[in-house]
């Protein structure tokens, strides 16, 4: 049986609204060719942090706190919500900010793995209903030497990514080994997935892609 939600033909198709401004979450969205818009949640993220959440349910939590948080300023559309940590031994690792923090935290997980869990929320706030996934990836990093760690820093900039790398740039130098079933999770969103979210509340992406012409 057939279970996607069938969208009502005299209801306007709805505005899909990604509950982030992340460069790379809207990188990541626009390979789809889909039209959307992008909002800020304004989701107090310390005070999640603050409740002793596990690493998962920490990013299941933000990614769907920011999805209804944006739902309340656009209940007619379809809202996507995004989280992502690093986690080495239990300890969640954010995004450091900073180049001294990107390079402490480098040099704690190089010659190591650690998992890299990314949540995404699709709220369909007339119904209520959210759908949430959890995308695990075993990130198994080389050893590096700290000279190394810095010029990595030095040249990709990740300061604002969780675990401080960017494997879809330079970053995919610092790994020996990358196990998951998404790779565009470790961006920042797990497309593959995504895809059949949209489908299940009756929003077919190829339906609303956009052509770049031959």
């Amino acid at each position: 049986m057939d279970n996607r939600a069938e969208p009502s033909a005299t209801c306007p198709p709805r505005t899909l609204v990604l509950a982030s401004t992340s460069p790379y979450r809207k990188q990541l969205l626009g390979r789809l060719r889909i039209p959307f818009e992008a909002i800020d949640p304004s989701v107090d993220e310390d005070a999640y942090k603050d409740r002793g959440l596990s690493p998962r349910e920490l990013v299941r939590s933000l990614a769907e706190a920011k999805a209804r948080a944006v739902g309340q300023v656009r209940p007619r559309d379809l809202i996507l919500g995004g989280d992502q940590c690093a986690s080495l031994d239990g300890l969640i690792l954010g995004k450091p900010l900073s180049f001294e923090g990107s390079v402490d935290q480098l040099a704690l997980l190089a010659g190591r793995t650690h998992l890299l869990i990314t949540a995404l929320s699709v709220l369909d706030p007339a119904s209520g209903r959210c759908d949430t996934v959890v995308d695990v990836h075993e990130m198994t990093m080389r050893p590096l030497g700290r000279e190394q760690i810095r010029r990595y820093v030095e040249l990709d900039h990740p300061m604002d990514c969780a675990g401080s790398y960017k494997l879809e740039s330079l970053g995919v130098a610092l790994f020996d080994r990358v196990a998951g079933s998404d790779p565009t999770a470790i961006v920042g969103m797990p497309l593959i997935r995504l895809v059949s979210m949209l489908d299940a509340v009756g929003y077919d992406v190829f339906a609303h892609a956009v052509g770049t012409g031959p």
